[in-house]
């Protein structure tokens, strides 16, 4: 049967965090593109929603992801600029290590092999600094001044809007079921239609390995809960507009009252806080990635929230209050937890997977390498570490 979509010069597949980056870099550099997917635009069953992410560069030891890391930043401000959209709030960002150097030492190597300013703090200097953080005297931290916060669904939203602006065609509600080479391209057939295109493009997230069959046994959807706290301290512990006083000063001053977010480990235990930003409070989460069929990812329960609250009344009491909101999405881990971005089908395809959980910070840099490599087969970003043969 022939395809009765039309033909375009490049189709993404999933238009979350990275797809909608994708589609925009594409259609701004002129291609003829469609984006496909499946849920709503945005929506909350993959891995873009939960209303903030952290931009932070404390975890970014190797120099060609903290390249990437640079460009993303910069891909945000320009969103932001194409778009009117305020997407990023300058917070700072803490390291924090309790019962253990982690992960304060990787920070202090990353900011010290990358020349960024950091300030190194006790835990009591922590909580002389910021009352609402109350770890333990003998906790070491480190402070980046760098750190921001940026509004995950609002940057979706904002891609997306700039890839219509500049031509492309978006359509939510449509499932891809199928994809082949054809002689000069690719076919997508879905449950509406079916597609011609120049190039394809991957990046369905915790569905990828459906829809790229090499991806199978390598990468793996896993679920993450994450629950928001009201404040218990009056609401100093962030303001709805997330700024952070000083932030252009010494970010450490005694008396600022507000909490940057941060990333804690708890006697080996991974948890991370996002204060204030888009929604009152405090919002927690922790490294607890559980393998599950993405069709079938169970909502919320207070098992899920319990660790989350224990964390919170013990470290961070001026954000312990009531529950707002309690929230899970879907992480795809890679077996090493770098991601996957590579080529395929002799160039055909691009696919972007795996991300690991830290993906969105990296979408407008990796939406651009995606761009770079389905329009000219090749990128000046550095991205050899994620390729796919690394696996064999």
């Amino acid at each position: 049967m022939t395809p009765s979509g039309g033909r375009y010069d490049a189709i993404v597949v999933g238009v979350g965090g990275v797809g909608s980056a994708a589609t925009y870099h594409l259609a701004r550099r002129g291609a003829d593109v469609l984006g496909l997917e499946r849920f709503d635009v945005p929506h909350a069953r993959g891995s873009s929603h939960g209303r903030t992410r952290l931009l932070q560069r404390l975890l970014d030891v190797d120099p060609a992801t903290m390249a990437l890391a640079d460009r993303a930043h910069e891909g945000w401000r320009d969103l932001e600029r194409a778009t009117g959209t305020d997407l990023v709030t300058d917070t700072g960002s803490l390291a924090v290590a309790v019962g253990g150097d982690e992960p304060v030492a990787s920070a202090r190597h990353a900011c010290e092999r990358h020349d960024l300013a950091f300030k190194s703090l006790t835990g009591a200097e922590l909580a002389e600094r910021y009352p609402a953080y109350d770890f333990p005297e003998g906790a070491e931290a480190l402070y980046q001044p760098d750190g921001a916060v940026v509004a995950s669904e609002r940057g979706v939203v904002a891609h997306v809007s700039a890839a219509l602006s500049e031509g492309a065609t978006v359509q939510a509600r449509e499932r891809v079921v199928d994809w082949s080479r054809t002689g000069d391209g690719v076919r997508v057939d879905t449950d509406r239609d079916s597609y011609l295109a120049d190039r394809l493009v991957v990046t369905a997230g915790a569905w990828a390995a459906q829809s790229v069959d090499v991806l199978d046994g390598i990468v793996e959807p896993c679920r993450h809960a994450t629950a928001w706290f009201a404040p218990s301290d009056g609401g100093r512990t962030g303001d709805t507009d997330g700024a952070v006083d000083g932030a252009d000063e010494d970010p450490t001053r005694t008396g600022d009252a507000r909490a940057p977010p941060f990333v804690a480990t708890v006697d080996g235990e991974n948890y991370y806080g996002v204060p204030g930003v888009y929604l009152p409070g405090m919002k927690f989460g922790r490294a607890d990635f559980r393998p599950t069929e993405p069709d079938n990812l169970a909502g919320p329960t207070q098992a899920d929230e319990r660790p989350l609250r224990r964390f919170a009344d013990s470290y961070v009491p001026g954000a312990a209050g009531s529950t707002l909101r309690l929230d899970t999405g879907l992480v795809t881990n890679s077996p090493d937890g770098q991601f996957v971005v590579d080529t395929l089908s002799e160039g055909r395809v691009a696919v972007a997977a795996g991300l690991s959980g830290r993906g969105y910070k990296f979408a407008p840099a990796l939406g651009e390498v995606l761009a770079d490599l389905t329009l000219d087969g090749e990128t000046d970003a550095d991205v050899s570490a994620y390729a796919l043969d690394r696996f064999e």
